[in-house]
Formats: C-alpha cells, sequence, structure tokens
C-alpha cells in the first residue's frame, strides 16, 4: 500500500495552493457621482508650474507623472546619483533651490497646487 504523507513543511504550502486563487481583489474605479479621492481631485497649478504641466486643473497624481516626464526628457536626474533631481530654470522656481531628492519633490509640488 502506498499512502502519502504531507511532512510538517509541506502541511503550509498545500494550505497556501488551496487559498490562491481567492487573494486578487481588484479596486473598483469610483462611480460617477462618488466623491474623488486627494490623489483624483483636480487642482490648479501654480505659474511657476503651470509652465511644467501647463494652466489647467490637474489630478496630483498626473502632476507627478508629468513632471518625472519632463526631468526624463531634459535628462535632470544627476547620473551618479538618480535620486538627485538637478533643477534646470523652470524647477528651480518650483524646488526653490538647484537641486532637490525624487522624497522632496512631492513636498514642493504640493506648495504649488491649490
Amino acid at each position: 500500500m502506498a499512502t502519502t504523507k504531507t511532512t510538517k513543511k509541506e502541511a503550509p504550502k498545500a494550505a497556501a495552493e488551496e487559498k490562491a486563487p481567492a487573494k486578487a481583489k481588484k479596486v473598483a474605479a469610483p462611480k460617477t457621482g462618488d466623491k474623488p479621492n486627494a490623489l483624483q481631485k483636480p487642482l490648479q497649478p501654480t505659474e511657476e508650474l503651470a509652465a511644467i504641466v501647463g494652466s489647467k486643473p490637474i489630478p496630483r497624481g498626473e502632476v507627478v507623472s508629468k513632471v518625472w516626464d519632463y526631468i526624463r526628457k531634459n535628462s535632470l536626474q544627476n547620473p551618479e546619483n538618480k535620486r538627485e533631481i538637478l533643477a534646470d530654470d523652470k524647477l528651480k522656481k518650483v524646488f526653490g533651490k538647484d537641486k532637490a531628492t525624487m522624497f522632496e519633490m512631492n513636498k514642493y509640488l504640493a506648495q504649488h497646487l491649490k
């Protein structure tokens, strides 16, 4: 008679495999009439920021994407330290200094969105 035994190490794997199909829940897009969250709410950029992202109200997430597109297009990342952004004339007006880290960038962008 051949019987299969599960060891202590195999038991959690088997239990995890049984639960696997129910793990991925998708977040539903907001329905019309729902209140937008902070990232979806269109905000008005200041004149300094509008020079980079445009003058129309735009959601915060799109502002960050457009600023990163601008940084990549103009090769403004420090080649030795990719986390550092070397500001050109337009970005100096937004950052208030010659360079900033990618982590500081959102702090400066928030000051230019109303």
